[in-house]
């Protein structure tokens, strides 16, 4: 058990530590500065900080300086007597304190986002955000719901084959939150009067069969461009990059995309797409 004149000076010390943070928090609340710190739903919580933080160190105070010798207690665990020891501990809590009062109050900037890493896409749309703003309308939708949370983040939605169709659903139900993401897919090239008016316009398509050939549905995207689109030989396969521009067409909503580049590809040993059972299982694996 330690002396009571060595518990008096910790108690003194840490009583001195936290009526420091309690000032310097109610410092950057007084003075407006809370927010290089903290965001503001924080700073409800924070602004009252101070008052239990006084009431802690006044406590330890009173027990330093009036309490009795033998009511002081180390609580069996004794404390260190090394001066060493003592001031770097202590200082663990001390150096913020004085970095805080000494330093000017600033916005995060360029060499920050160097030091961390700057990323291209909202660091807050990673996880709950995105099952907020991706919710499924019905229980039948809930894997396009969670398939859309993972495509979202991507600065290029790339459409797999494996699971081609999933992507294009999830989306489609979701298009008004997709809508100027980049995407990138592959299809042939499928030009019909009945869904194309203009030049500047042409459906990448796809066939997805469920079990043969014979119950196989085509779909696809309407693929648009500023300029004509001219020399695509019907059935040509092409790689299309662009962005995704929902429109309403004939009292429908549906995708389409703007073309920002055309690549001619060679036709996939496995032109065809399938219906995947496990849509999610199947892009956690390909882009682990």
């Amino acid at each position: 058990m330690n002396q009571p004149l060595i518990i008096r000076r910790h108690y003194l010390i840490r009583a001195f530590i936290l009526l420091g943070f309690a000032l310097f928090i109610a410092y950057l609340t007084r003075s407006g500065a809370l927010y290089f710190y903290i965001a503001p739903r924080m700073e409800p919580l924070i602004r009252y900080v101070p008052i239990p933080l006084v009431v802690m160190a006044v406590c330890l105070a009173y027990q330093a300086l009036f309490q009795r010798s033998a009511a002081l207690c180390d609580c069996e665990r004794p404390l260190s007597v090394s001066g060493w020891k003592n001031t770097a501990v202590y200082g663990l809590f001390l150096l913020p304190l004085l970095l805080g009062s000494l330093l000017p109050n600033q916005e995060l900037g360029s060499f920050a986002a160097a030091k961390k890493g700057m990323s291209l896409s909202s660091p807050l749309l990673a996880s709950e955000q995105l099952e907020e703003i991706f919710k499924a309308p019905d229980p039948y939708n809930t894997e396009f719901a969670a398939l859309a949370q993972r495509l979202y983040p991507e600065p290029i939605i790339e459409v797999k084959p494996e699971i081609f169709s999933e992507t294009i659903g999830a989306i489609e139900l979701f298009q008004d939150k997709f809508r100027g993401k980049k995407i990138r897919l592959s299809g042939f090239v499928y030009q019909n009067e009945d869904l194309i008016k203009e030049s500047k316009e042409f459906v990448l398509g796809r066939f997805l069969v469920l079990c043969c050939t014979a119950d196989s549905s085509p779909f696809g995207v309407i693929i648009t461009s500023d300029q004509p689109i001219s020399g695509l030989a019907k059935d040509a396969w092409l790689e299309v990059e662009g962005i995704i521009e929902p429109q309403t067409r004939q009292g429908k909503s549906m995708i389409t995309i703007k073309a920002q580049r055309l690549s001619a590809i060679e036709r996939p040993a496995t032109p065809y797409v399938y219906p995947n059972g496990d849509s999610i299982q199947v892009w956690d694996d390909i882009n682990r």
